[in-house]
């Protein structure tokens, strides 16, 4: 089965927590902190492989998890970092958040695109030792790992693209030219879904996709629709196919410009290679008919008896040398949040007459403390003192006993 679309959710490995120790050996008075760092959780990686031409890998596989990294251990003991968590997707596959944001796209083989990162390694006791503070009796707990809800959608790379109405031809010449061996028939749709192969021309090589039969309004998610049109954006060139045994080959090839230019009109302007395929059915006089009305560089062509086959492959080489490589829109973002200035914390007075911290700093410390620990809370509250969220507190009219909400856990506010 083919699948070149999938939604997905995807869950890096929280980070580990630090430890709260101490040296107790014999003969060491005074031993001083001794608790280690959590380790790194495993991130979610994305590879591309040119081996795999569909996204079935994720059919059912639609929650993926990263281990989480080991907590901290006694005697300075870091814990160990979470392996990242591999997962190989087909060239061409676009990354986008639920809402449609953009995250990148895997255009080459090996290529490695993180889509949730794991969580930072909470520090132990040890890290907090100071002049001021020579035994610190508290540690912090890892960052929990991003949480995503992904939509893949696959958009196949080949330098040529066969597009043409169905029952052209298009598969028995990717049979012919390449190593595809796609189902053929003698009636409308027999390609229902997209076909690769690789073509060797004398010294140069190229990849070839058909792509499923389209019809007037496929731009409008008629007949087959759109639901193939999008792995046509990504071909250098097209080789469109003309049936000149159809009732009107001329409009045909009319009629696939248009459903192109409808779809995106840049790929209306993108280098064809027009072939006048099924010489063998049709007499000279609908030949030289049909041809006066199309580019004269198109080539006739019989795919069955592979009358001028070489000749079409030479021009399809001809055209692709100077062909440019189709440029990606939208730009590459990394999936991290990335700000140029980090939120530290903003304040609002919720329904319940409640107010509501949020922002990415505090969020951050707040995921950091351990509160089951009376060092870790004091820490805590001291580090909310020195941000200054006590004194906007104030401005926004909060009182002793009122209630104060962090990632919806609730405090009491008191001076």
């Amino acid at each position: 089965m083919f699948l070149d679309e999938v939604k997905i959710k995807v869950t890096a490995g929280k980070g580990g927590d630090g430890m709260v120790a101490f040296r107790r050996e014999k003969y060491v008075p005074l031993g001083g902190p001794a608790g280690g760092n959590g380790g790194r959780g495993g991130s979610i990686i994305f590879v591309g492989d040119e081996g795999i031409n569909t996204l079935n890998n994720f059919r059912y596989l639609r929650h993926l998890k990263a281990d989480n990294g080991e907590n901290g251990r006694s005697k300075n003991q870091h814990g160990k970092g979470a392996k990242n968590a591999y997962f190989k997707v087909p060239l061409g596959t676009v990354v986008k958040t639920q809402d449609g944001s953009y995250l990148g796209e895997i255009t080459k083989h090996e290529e490695e695109m993180i889509v949730a990162h794991g969580g930072r390694g909470g520090r132990g006791n040890t890290s907090f030792k100071s002049n001021k503070n020579q035994a610190p009796n508290f540690a912090e707990k890892g960052l929990p790992g991003e949480i995503r809800d992904l939509h893949l959608e696959l958009k196949m790379l080949a330098d040529v693209g066969l597009i043409g109405f169905p029952n052209a031809g298009k598969s028995t010449i990717i049979s012919v030219i390449s190593n595809a061996k796609p189902k053929i028939a003698d009636y409308p749709f027999t390609t229902l879904t997209p076909n690769l192969g690789v073509v060797r021309h004398h010294e140069d090589d190229f990849v070839v996709a058909d792509i499923p039969g389209l019809i007037e309004n496929a731009s409008l998610g008629l007949g087959l629709g759109f639901q193939f049109l999008r792995h046509i954006e990504r071909c250098r060139i097209f080789l469109h196919v003309v049936d000149l045994t159809s009732e009107d080959p001329v409009k045909n090839y009319q009629v696939i410009n248009n459903e192109l230019a409808k779809y995106n009109e840049e790929l209306a302007t993108r280098p064809q290679v027009v072939v006048l395929n099924k010489i063998d059915a049709v007499d000279l006089k609908t030949v030289e008919k049909v041809k006066s009305k199309l580019p004269k560089d198109a080539v006739i062509i019989s795919a069955v008896t592979k009358e001028n086959i070489d000749l079409m492959l030479d021009q399809i080489t001809k055209v692709l040398k100077v062909a440019p490589v189709p440029q990606i829109s939208e730009e590459y973002i990394y999936s991290q949040k990335i700000q140029d200035t980090p939120q530290l914390f903003n304040i609002t007075l919720d329904d319940d007459n409640s107010y509501n911290l949020t922002g990415d700093v505090i969020e951050r410390m707040f995921y950091r403390t351990d509160f089951s620990n009376e060092a870790s809370a004091k820490r805590f509250a001291y580090q909310l003192q020195h941000l200054g969220i006590h004194d906007r507190l104030r401005e926004f009219g909060v009182k002793d006993g009122d209630t104060v909400k962090i990632l919806g856990y609730e405090f009491e506010f008191q001076d």
